[in-house]
């Protein structure tokens, strides 16, 4: 999708105020937001904590396996090993100290008990749900699903922090029942208007899974390049991507999968057609996009083709097979339909097949892909645009939403718009809850970061934050700004202690590592 009027910085003048703090001014000293010290994000749907705690000797903590294991469950041990006590890199002192009468002993193992054995791919009706339990010197984590355990590794990783000495690693007691409200939490980004590096892409993976987030929804390509390297269509991303440096080959895909795999986060990719396509028609595709009055100029693929139905089947096969995941986004927005009507081949089959009007041709080539989806048993993902136009859509269909509200949708959260000051609030008030209520066909929402002022210079810090917001709408079953912007201050530490540049979240403040 695109966006003409474009927001990209709403700060425009900037006035200098010269003046003297008298001595009992003293309300904006410190951090504008304290952060909080072990607490989750996204909030927990049941959580009960004691004010007794426990200590680490890091090298004498372990995760010990009780029920499945498998090579998925190793790796994120490993993973999660390197992340739970990194030190601090700065001194640093905290107003509030701990008492030793408080400290009842020492976290030596934490017992990870899978009811089920792990399954080889995340799905929309994944089990995330998990449980937490901080004693005396051990921790119970019980989940049915490997998808749980990850949640739950996430969450155990949040509870520990920093004493005030700057060295020494504390956890609460406490108990923990978690489950998100919605199957669908995910994060769009447009690698089409800027290329992306994987390394940019991989790092966005993780940041998602420190705040759960569970789908990675890939709009791969668009009018202005073509990255994605075909194997039967080699010339699309040789002739359409923006340089021979900037191609996702087979190999890319299949890392950013397995990436995403490991972190409970399925990867679903966005092909837009038949408008956003202007960068196919670089491929050598004969009759693809439709011929304008204009010999230069082209619009939207031309759906009297039967030949162009036959090549995006081919294309389609080859993406559904690689990228594993049982939906596939379709797009269907935006598209200009002027060419359409200037186009005297186009025209004169609308009049033999009785094709009224311009809508009628697009729910014409709709049930074409349609028909293609289904025969490769892929459930199709469409832009709002399709459902406007009264298009037969197919059964098993999903309405990525950005204006309303439907059933069986997914609503969108755009970060491309931007603006001074802490704005990750707005995000937050986007429940969709208030208008969906209990409906299960709603599916959840996304956060989405259009490229054409983003590439890998800044994806991150725009990012997060506000993407965190986002996630936990979606997970959390109570939301409270106002709680929730001390918890937030300490998310965008833990992120940048873990790499996420993350750009603050509420003003003045300071993360001591």
């Amino acid at each position: 999708m695109h966006y003409n009027n474009l927001i990209t910085n709403s700060f425009v003048v900037c006035s200098i105020l010269l003046f003297s703090v008298p001595q009992s001014f003293n309300q904006n000293v410190g951090p504008t937001v304290k952060m909080t010290n072990g607490q989750v994000w996204p909030k927990p749907v049941l959580q009960h904590i004691y004010d007794e705690y426990l200590t680490f000797e890091p090298e004498n903590f372990h995760f010990n396996i009780t029920g499945y294991s498998c090579d998925d469950l190793q790796d994120a041990f490993k993973r999660y090993n390197s992340m739970l006590f990194l030190k601090a890199t700065k001194a640093f002192k905290q107003n509030t100290s701990l008492s030793t009468d408080l400290i009842i002993g020492k976290m030596e193992v934490l017992n990870v008990q899978m009811t089920n054995p792990c399954e080889n791919y995340p799905s929309l009706n994944m089990d995330e749900k998990y449980e937490i339990k901080i004693n005396n010197s051990s921790g119970l984590l019980l989940a049915s699903s490997i998808w749980g355990i990850l949640r739950g590794l996430e969450t155990f990783s949040q509870l520990i922090y920093l004493g005030t000495d700057g060295s020494t690693f504390v956890i609460r007691r406490t108990s923990i029942v978690d489950y998100p409200k919605f199957r669908h939490r995910g994060f769009l980004l447009d690698t089409s208007r800027h290329y992306f590096p994987i390394e940019s892409i991989t790092k966005t993976l993780d940041a998602m899974s420190y705040s759960k987030m569970n789908v990675f929804h890939w709009h791969i390509v668009d009018d202005q390049s073509f990255p994605y390297q075909s194997s039967a269509f080699p010339n699309l991303s040789e002739r359409g991507a923006f340089g021979k440096s900037a191609i996702y080959t087979k190999d890319d895909v299949k890392r950013v999968i397995e990436h995403a795999k490991l972190r409970g986060i399925r990867v679903i990719p966005e092909f837009d057609t038949p408008g956003h396509s202007l960068s196919w028609g670089l491929g050598g595709i004969p009759g693809l996009l439709t011929e304008c009055s204009d010999p230069n100029q082209f619009g939207p693929i031309d759906p009297t083709v039967e030949e162009n139905y036959n090549f995006i089947r081919t294309l389609f096969s080859e993406v559904s097979e690689l990228f594993q995941d049982n939906y596939l986004h379709l797009g269907g927005d935006e598209v200009d339909n002027s060419c359409w009507f200037t186009n005297k081949k186009v025209q004169n089959f609308m009049h033999r097949n009785n094709i009224k009007n311009v809508v009628e041709l697009k729910d014409y080539y709709f049930a074409n892909i349609f028909n293609i989806t289904r025969s490769l048993k892929t459930v199709p993902i469409v832009w709002e645009e399709i459902f406007d136009d009264n298009i037969h859509l197919d059964p098993n269909a999903v309405v990525h939403v950005w204006k309303d509200y439907y059933d069986y949708s997914i609503l969108s959260k755009y970060l491309n718009y931007i603006k001074y000051g802490a704005d990750w609030s707005n995000f937050y008030r986007c429940d969709p809850t208030s208008e969906v209520g209990d409906n299960s066909l709603f599916l959840g929402g996304e956060a989405c970061m259009w490229g054409e002022f983003v590439d890998e210079t800044n994806l991150l810090p725009r990012t997060w934050p506000r993407t965190s917001a986002v996630a936990e709408v979606l997970w959390s079953y109570t939301l409270n700004e106002t709680e929730a912007k001390y918890r937030i201050e300490e998310h965008v530490c833990r992120m940048r202690r873990r790499g996420i540049p993350a750009q603050p979240a509420n003003g003045p403040s300071y993360c001591h590592y």
